[in-house]
């Protein structure tokens, strides 16, 4: 019987030797499947980084840029420009509503006044009539 557990335990060993054995090589192929896209990935990197240098060398520095450039920085200053122009037109709208809530209040009081004065004298008329 002793015979047969070590023949059964070599089997089960050789077994499990095998199964490791394709679970290694499956393993090492897919690494390996890694190691050339991460390659792959790699010198694509290097290569974007290679002409991101390029475009900031030659693109700061070319004639369309400095054009876009001069144009950025009109704009900044037209943009400058129609701000103040709003600011001052909200100082002046801002004068201009003061003034007028100043007048509606000057025509409420003369409207007051008219009417005292008008009762005044229809009251006088009254006085003097009767």
């Amino acid at each position: 019987m002793a015979s047969m557990k070590e023949d059964r335990g070599e089997v089960d060993l050789t077994k499990r030797v095998e199964e490791l054995d394709k679970s290694l090589s499956i393993a090492l192929d897919i690494n390996d499947k890694f190691q050339r896209e991460n390659k792959k990935l790699t010198d694509k990197v290097r290569a974007a980084e290679g002409e991101t240098s390029i475009v900031k060398t030659i693109g700061m520095n070319s004639p369309e840029m400095r054009e876009k450039d001069k144009l950025i920085q009109e704009l900044r200053m037209r943009i400058r420009d129609m701000l103040l122009i709003s600011e001052q037109h909200r100082n002046i709208l801002g004068d201009e509503i003061t003034d007028r809530k100043r007048l509606e209040q000057e025509v409420k009081d003369l409207k007051v006044q008219m009417s005292e004065y008008l009762s005044v004298r229809v009251k006088g008329a009254r006085d003097n009539a009767g």
